[in-house]
């Protein structure tokens, strides 16, 4: 196949489990296009009338979008075996790349991304369209950080009779994305695609969904039910006006939620004008060098490198100075770390006990064994230190697999420390045997 209608085939970009999408070239306008090709054949009768009816709706309604943060529809031809959409050809990638633990973006370009969708949906919906998956693969993201929101499929026409249109798409759409009132088949407004855009502003924050379950019936009932975990504990260098963005963003209830996209990006607008450029701008040098002294510690040798991400991410990263008490005995807390570099002190009652160096957990009888009297020593830092803290309530919401690797390795540092003890006791018991035999002569 050289041709797709008009349209001569350059190369294949990417393949679905539906569609095609070739890079091709416009011969009227001399300009390259990307072509979405579905063929009818390849599925059976029911999934080719639905796939008809998705092209239509893409072709009819994103057509009449035009908007420099929505991919631009040329063209949409639904023939008896296949249909093809050309559209605007956007070198880049999909959203989906950054929402990965390990491949976060900085704070600032994640706002302002977001920033921008809210405006494109603001302007769909007054042209009458409303998204309806909004979800990472549907936001292309080019070289100069524009996001293009593409497939409308699912879009609904809000100028239509709305009695005629479905709110939920069986076997379509993505439910992890979906709003409570879109779940369950109500009708809908502007307000479900900006839900759905909560979503993908939590994900690309944290690296992790909302909500997380093994059985959609689980995660449909976590999406009607529970509270939006805080974006600050996955993510302590965030600031706090995120996590009030955020749930209002995702509100169950309509009321309370952003009446419209204008009001969403106002609110992000705040946020982005509040940071500091330095933090913005290093921030991603910064994370990896914090990750390249995490990885060459012995104590996370067996991390996996999406682990090591993870804890990054909700950890903070402390510069210490010296003479600076980390951890006082008596204070009831449960947070605890890893001295990254520099020397503490262990201390009971004034007392020294030990001295520990850079690769060593602190403070971790605390998150092990909650004691309601307190700490019982106090950690001191000897000189300047890099100190990573982690909070216990940040820990308990992250991945069962980080959770896991970070019990094993603080129950294996406790035992090995038992051991060092019992060999010290031992020693001495065997010096005071020695030397009461050595009095006895």
């Amino acid at each position: 196949m050289e041709t797709i209608g008009k349209y001569r085939i350059l190369q294949e970009l990417g393949k679905g489990a539906t569609a095609i999408v070739y890079l091709c070239e416009d011969p009227d306008q001399h300009q390259q296009v990307a072509v979405k090709l579905v063929d009818f054949d390849r599925g059976n009768a029911a999934v080719s009338r639905r796939l008809r009816k998705l092209f239509r709706t893409e072709g009819t309604v994103a057509r009449r979008l035009v908007h420099p943060n929505i991919v631009r529809v040329y063209d949409a031809v639904v023939e008896e075996k296949r249909a093809y959409i050309a559209m605007e050809y956007v070198q880049g990638e999909s959203l989906e790349r950054f929402c990965h633990i390990e491949r976060l973006l900085p704070m600032h370009r994640v706002i302002g991304i977001i920033f921008k969708c809210c405006l494109a949906l603001d302007y769909a919906y007054h042209q009458g369209v409303i998204h309806r998956d909004v979800k990472p693969a549907n936001i292309m993201l080019d070289k100069d950080d524009n996001p293009k929101i593409t497939d409308f499929g699912l879009a609904l026409n809000i100028h239509k009779n709305r009695n005629q249109e479905s709110t939920f798409v069986m076997g379509m759409g993505s439910p992890a994305y979906m709003s409570p009132e879109q779940v369950k088949g109500h009708p809908l407004n502007q307000k479900t695609d900006l839900y759905s855009l909560g979503v993908l502003l939590f994900q690309m924050l944290t690296g992790r969904l909302p909500f997380q379950a093994k059985n959609q019936a689980t995660l449909v009932y976590k999406v009607l039910n529970t509270d939006v975990p805080s974006v600050t504990q996955l993510n302590p260098n965030l600031p706090a006006t995120l996590d009030t963005i955020v749930k209002k963003a995702m509100e169950k209830d309509l009321f309370n939620r952003y009446k419209n996209g204008a009001e969403f990006a106002k609110e992000l607008s705040a946020v982005r004008f509040e940071l500091v450029d330095k933090d913005d701008e290093d921030s991603g040098d910064v994370d990896q060098a914090h990750f390249s002294a995490l990885r060459a510690l012995e104590i996370f040798a067996d991390f996996e490198c999406i682990e090591l991400w993870e804890l990054l991410r909700l950890s903070i990263w402390r510069e210490v100075e010296a003479e600076v008490i980390i951890f006082a005995e008596g204070v009831n807390d449960n947070h605890f770390g890893v001295l990254v570099s520099g020397r503490v002190e262990v201390s009971v009652g004034g007392k020294a006990l030990c001295q520990l160096e850079g690769g060593e957990v602190v403070g971790e009888m605390a998150y092990l064994h909650n004691d309601s009297s307190g700490r019982h020593a106090t950690v001191t830092t000897l000189e300047p230190c890099q100190f990573l803290e982690i909070r216990s309530a940040a820990l308990v919401l992250s991945s069962d697999e980080l959770q896991e690797r970070m019990q094993k390795t603080l129950i294996s540092r406790v035992i090995d420390r038992l051991r060092a003890a019992n060999r010290i006791l031992a020693q001495q018991s065997q010096q005071r045997a020695a030397y009461g035999r050595e009095r006895l002569r």
